[in-house]
């Protein structure tokens, strides 16, 4: 055909009429992960709603190791991003991809492979993380056997994604699919670095990078976590369904080009906005900053660009719910990405972080932008497959109203208690003294805005209980057609006729647009920029993390306490980074230093202040009162909100991998001395017995190894190398 074309442009170009071939759409796979999304949306956020009330009434911690706030946290984030966001960005591409391609999912076997490996691991999170098998580190507390598992998926996916694009038969790639692109590349990339760890045994694994420098992967990663798995794929499929289910083009074509390449490049940038005023290189939090505050132009342009598409068609939003829920998704989209942006800023972080404030604006996103648009497309595209009418509109509203409540009930009262939080940790009175210096007066005080929080979370579930029942009801009044019939002609090589170029009469990104090859190579140089100028130095050059001699590495009972502490989930309540502004100064004591980490694998610098930061908490207190704040918070803290954690003086503490762990530390560079592994156990049996011997003196009979004896070890530790060299 294409020598015809060379010899002859006129007659081929008659020919081009092709023969049109029939094929069918796969709507079986799209309908499974739609029931994966409502399953798994149920789950995560009713656990959402538990913990929200277990901040407030402690007893709801149910009193197991399984059940506590800092077991079952993570397992909440994990169930809403990976299984219950995840699941519907499988749902929406799977949909959406199929038809911007003409083409049915390159294999039907890569999908289900796909999808019941997907569901897999998230059962595993859901057994591991409460039985305290965790990284601790945000969005990635999976331990090493599953972060392999995921890597093999999402390879998985991405076959049978760029399979479908490569057998396309329109030559064009829609705006969507240059974001699906830009996700899975980039999701990968993040993934495998910030996974980067050494197993020690089958379910514990260190972290291959140590305190600034993990801290600066994680939240890179963390911080596009969001950008690439929360956001991308979104703006993905908004860019498909709203046209949809508005029935009106995508307002502009130029601008959609703009919000794609300016927002991959400028967002892997920003993740250091998440440490400032941190022990992280003061270079490296500047260029977190600038670029958070550039990021606001792409991430407007993408809302402006989805609210204009509606443009003569609000009359059709007030009818709608499917509609409804969009707009209020892309607004929330837009809000969020405002204040992103604004809480960068050095003046505002230093009031905002560690507070409730964060907490508020992580979850405008999350049950606004991604929650509604993902119910939108959900009540949009469900009855198509199953071939009839949403069984009611009337309670597709009702769930509208009660989400939206909900989400005014959560985020309102988060904001409160977030300036709240900040104001009071700054406050000094007339005499130069911290007004509120016990942590505790700071938590009381916004204690009711905890039960609003768990109201917000309540009707938010309500309206999804009742869009689960609108969907059993459509489900059941229709028949899914699994494999949809289309017709379409098979995609011709591209021609090029004398006087013209493969994108003449066009726009020039129309090349690009055609050659998903060129697409990737672009979007993966654009994403790959930012993290390596942040990365390379903090890496190679030595002096953004300058060492303190009288930093020793961890002995063998402070190490196992403080693997106790990670798999408690301490780090979900307690920092440990004492900024450099005199109220923390003043509360903690002498602000944290960057050598004082570079044996912290992973590092453990929180993003909350539930309870107060513990980076200088060695020596404060006793044994005995760790000891007891541990049984009995309330004993050693009158109103306390602290669970109890009785079963760490019950339960022994296992030893059998500590001369593993040892070994693990020291080929990473852990200065421990020769042969130390070996005798490891001895050292910690040692040392259990200087404490338990302390603690007999306050009449308190413990055996030395019990898991209390090394968490009470790891705490007295904190923070005191540096003291050592003080007093010399």
């Amino acid at each position: 055909m294409l020598a015809e074309v060379l010899k002859a442009p006129g007659e081929a170009l008659k020919e081009r009429v092709r023969t049109v071939e029939t094929f069918y759409y796969d709507n079986k796979i799209v309908r499974d992960f739609a029931y994966a999304t409502l399953f798994w949306g149920v789950a995560g956020m009713l656990i959402g709603v538990i913990i929200a009330f277990q901040l407030a009434r402690p007893e709801l911690n149910m009193g197991t190791e399984y059940t506590t706030f800092g077991r079952v946290r993570p397992l909440h984030t994990n169930a809403v991003i990976f299984a219950f966001v995840g699941n519907g960005i499988f749902m929406g591409v799977y949909y959406s991809l199929q038809r911007l391609c003409k083409a049915r999912m390159y294999s039907d076997k890569l999908s289900k492979i796909h999808f019941w490996a997907w569901q897999l691991i998230i059962v595993s999170a859901v057994i591991t993380l409460p039985l305290g098998y965790t990284t601790s580190k945000e969005y990635a507390e999976l331990e090493w056997p599953f972060d392999i598992a995921i890597t093999v998926v999402w390879v998985v996916f991405g076959w049978n994604m760029f399979g479908t694009i490569i057998k396309r038969r329109e030559r064009h790639m829609y705006v969507g699919i240059w974001f699906y692109i830009a996700t899975f590349l980039t999701v990968a990339v993040l993934h495998i670095v910030n996974s980067y760890e050494i197993p020690v045994t089958f379910m514990k694994s260190y972290s291959g990078y140590a305190g600034v420098q993990d801290a600066l992967v994680q939240w890179w990663y963390g911080h596009n976590a969001v950008a690439f798995f929360l956001t991308t794929p979104y703006l993905g499929m908004m860019y498909y369904f709203l046209p949809k289910a508005a029935n009106r083009p995508v307002y502009s074509y130029r601008l959609s080009i703009i919000h794609f390449w300016s927002l991959i490049f400028i967002y892997i940038w920003a993740g250091p906005h998440h440490l400032l005023y941190t022990a992280l290189p003061d270079w490296a939090q500047s260029l977190g900053v600038v670029f958070s505050v550039m990021l606001l132009a792409p991430s407007w342009g993408g809302m402006i660009n989805g609210l204009l598409t509606l443009r003569g068609a609000w009359d059709k939003v007030r009818e709608e719910p499917v509609l409804k829920f969009m707009v209020v998704a892309i607004t929330a989209y837009g809000m969020a990405t405002f204040e992103g942006p604004l809480m960068s800023l050095k003046n505002v972080n230093a009031i905002a972080h560690y507070t409730d404030w964060i907490v508020a604006h992580v979850h405008v996103g999350a049950l606004g932008w991604n929650g509604f648009l993902t119910f939108g497309i959900l009540y949009w595209l469900l009855p198509r497959i199953f071939r009839t009418k949403l069984y009611s509109n009337k309670l597709a509203n009702w769930h509208f109203w009660l989400g939206t409540l909900g989400i005014l009930f959560y985020a309102v009262p988060m904001y409160w208690a977030g300036f709240t939080q900040g104001l009071m940790w700054k406050q000094f009175n007339n005499e130069g003294l911290l007004q509120y210096p016990n942590f505790l007066e700071t938590v009381l005080q916004i204690v009711p805005m905890y039960y609003l929080r768990g109201i917000g979370g309540l009707l938010y579930l309500s309206g999804v209980f009742l869009m689960i029942y609108n969907v059993i009801k459509t489900v059941k009044t229709g028949n899914l057609l699994a494999n949809e019939e289309a017709q379409a002609a098979p995609l011709m090589p591209a021609v090029v006729i004398k006087g013209e170029t493969p994108h003449s009469g066009g726009h020039w990104h129309r090349l690009i647009e055609r050659r998903p090859v060129q697409m990737a190579v672009f979007a993966t140089v654009a994403i790959l920029i930012g993290g390596l100028v942040e990365m390379i130095p903090t890496f190679l050059i030595e002096s953004n993390v300058p060492t303190i001699a009288s930093v020793k590495p961890y002995t063998s009972l402070e190490l196992q306490g403080r693997d106790v502490y990670i798999k408690e989930g301490c780090v979900n309540c307690h920092s440990q980074m004492v900024r450099p502004f005199r109220s923390e100064t003043e509360r903690y004591g002498e602000y944290s230093k960057a050598g004082e980490f570079v044996y912290d694998r992973p590092f453990l610098w929180g993003s909350k202040r539930t309870g107060p930061d513990l980076h200088r908490v060695g020596g404060k207190y006793p044994h005995s009162w760790h000891y007891h704040h541990m049984l009995d918070p309330t004993s050693m803290s009158p109103g306390s909100i602290m669970p109890a954690y009785p079963w760490l003086l019950e339960k022994d503490l296992d030893t059998s991998d500590t001369k593993a762990k040892i070994e693990t530390l020291a080929s990473l560079g852990t200065p421990y001395a020769p042969g130390y592994a070996e005798r490891a156990n001895e050292d910690l049996l040692r040392q259990a017995r200087e404490i338990t011997a302390e603690l007999r003196k306050e009449n308190i009979e413990v055996k030395p190894e019990k898991e209390i004896v090394a968490l009470i070890a790891y705490l007295q530790r904190l923070g005191t190398d540096i003291k050592v060299k003080e007093e010399k």
